[in-house]
Parts: C-alpha cells; structure tokens; sequence
C-alpha cells in the first residue's frame, strides 16, 4: 500500500485541487494527507466537494484521494463509455498514474457501484470496501433517477434545472423551513447544490449516460448482490442513513446476512442519503473504527 508526503487539506470549503490527463479524460481530484490510502468516490450529479467534511479530517489519519469521475464536476465531459467499467478503469489508472498500488475504496450511492467494481475487475488492488448508501444491492430507487431514464428526460431535465424554475423552489423550500414544516439537512442542501450542476448541457448530458446505464423505468437495473462473495478476502462496511429517500435503508437488512464475517453494517437513525454529511463525526468515528479493526486482519495476511 502506499503513502506520500502530499499536502494537506487545508479547508472544508475549498480542498486543494488538481487534474490529471489520462487516456481519455482530464480528471480534477484532490490528494492530501499521508498514510494508507482511501479513495472516496462521490455519486450521480455528485463531485468530490461531496465529502469536503471528510477530507479534512480523513487526511489527518490517512492519505486521501478525492475525484470527480468523468462527466462530473470539472473533470471533462466528453462524449463517452460513462459506464461503471469506464469509470473503475479511469480511477485505476488514475491510482496507477499516483504510483498508488491498493486502497481502501469508499463509495456513495453510485460511487458504490464504481467501488464494487473495482473490486471486481481489480481486485488486487482493493484491501477494504466501504459502501455509504450505495447503488446495485436492490432494485428500488427514487422515482425522480427513474424518470431520468425515460424518453423525453432530455427535454424535461433543462427546465427543472434552469435557474427561474430552482429559484421557484428554493424559495418555496426556504419559506417551508422558516415555517418549520421541512427540514433540510446538509446531505439535502448538498443534492440541492447538485442539481443545478445539470442545467448545464454537457453535465446533463453525461448524466443521463451515466444514470441509463443503471437505472431504467422499473428501477436500479444493475445488481451487485453476487459480487458479495468477493467480500470474502475483503473487510466490507456498508453505512446508510434510515431516512434515506434516494435508495432505501431495507437495502442494508437486505444483504446483511449474506457479507461475510468481517462484514459490518451500520445505520443512522437521523441521516438521509448523505449519512457522511448529515452525521460527519460518527461517519469519520465509525470509519476509523473499521480501518482500526482490519488493519491487523488484512497485514497478516498479506504476511502469510
């Protein structure tokens, strides 16, 4: 596993960036810190800023490397495989480009179908896997990322997302909140903030790539449920929020019994489908927690 001497994070709001030209992408990502090395993959209309709480207090113990994956954030948005193939082999040569050999791979919601396919095509270089409200381990999801995958979104998209019509609904958001009828909290705020990324018509345009080749009108059409026996050799946590609305919490009791031994699950009560920014303390808790237990587990037996 390796280490370096990177700079660190120096600000929640604004982490320090750079970009990497590989074979068919520009990709923006952050390295900071020092230690073994954590990989935090963001989701759907998602970036890297989506763990901006996460990267300051990871890279305090641990060498982390953020990215926005092709067709998000800055990284280029060219026509393009948007598949969760394309997108493990950029973050592998990416990692490979780093001198980067094996990682701990974190993934939210998509991001978590990226991390389990990393483990998958590569699984040399995947030492733990953690899962935060992850994609792939059921078929239900939000009917809005249902719609997404309809004829017509491509029309419909640019005008929930153009400014007069997010004015619209922020305001009435705002006055619901004032009201004490809604509550947002910072993972709701942080998919707000998203959403308006697809009012652009390059980043909508990658999206809806992105989406249809997970999700059709019945739901989630991509399972990794059997890719859970490759959990064997690999310390696996999976982290949800109980109010998510995205993908159900009833995902986690669903594959609980079958991740192996060292699987371990773990569910906040308060969160939504942000449970890394709804509940940052425990989420960085729980997570030091897990690198804390397997740490001798996975170096014995890389010794053997």
């Amino acid at each position: 596993m390796s280490s370096a001497p990177n700079g660190r994070c120096e600000s929640e709001a604004a982490p320090l960036t750079r970009t990497r030209e590989m074979a068919s992408h520009t990709v923006r990502y952050v390295d900071c810190g020092s230690g073994p090395v954590v990989v935090l993959v963001h989701g759907l209309m998602g970036s890297l800023h989506d763990w901006n709480p996460q990267l300051k207090t990871l890279s305090q113990s641990f060498r982390v490397i953020a990215l926005d994956l092709p067709g998000h954030g800055d990284s280029d948005k060219i026509p393009g495989d948007y598949s969760l193939s394309a997108h493990a082999a950029t973050i592998r040569d990416l990692l490979h480009s780093l001198d980067v050999e094996s990682v701990t791979m974190v993934g939210h919601s998509y991001g978590g179908g990226v991390a389990m396919q990393m483990l998958y095509l590569f699984p040399e270089m995947v030492e733990k896997i953690c899962l935060v409200a992850s994609g792939g381990l059921g078929q239900e999801v939000n009917p809005v990322l249902r719609a997404a995958s309809l004829p017509g979104s491509e029309v419909a998209l640019p005008v929930a997302a153009s400014a007069p019509v997010r004015r619209a609904v922020g305001g009435v958001l705002a006055l619901l909140t004032r009201a004490r009828i809604l509550r947002l909290g910072a993972g709701d705020q942080r998919a707000w903030t998203n959403f308006a990324s697809i009012s652009d018509s390059r980043t909508r345009r990658a999206f809806l790539s992105t989406a249809r080749s997970v999700i059709n009108y019945r739901g989630q059409s991509v399972s990794a449920t059997r890719l859970l026996s490759s959990f064997s050799h690999v310390p696996a946590l999976l982290v949800w929020g109980e109010r998510d609305t995205i993908i159900p919490a009833t995902h986690a009791h669903s594959v609980r019994d079958q991740l192996p031994g060292r699987g371990r699950v773990e569910l906040f009560p308060k969160a939504g489908h942000f449970p890394h920014l709804d509940e940052p303390e425990r989420f960085a808790s729980v997570f030091a927690e897990f690198m804390d237990e397997t740490f001798c587990v996975v170096h014995d037996e890389a010794e053997r």
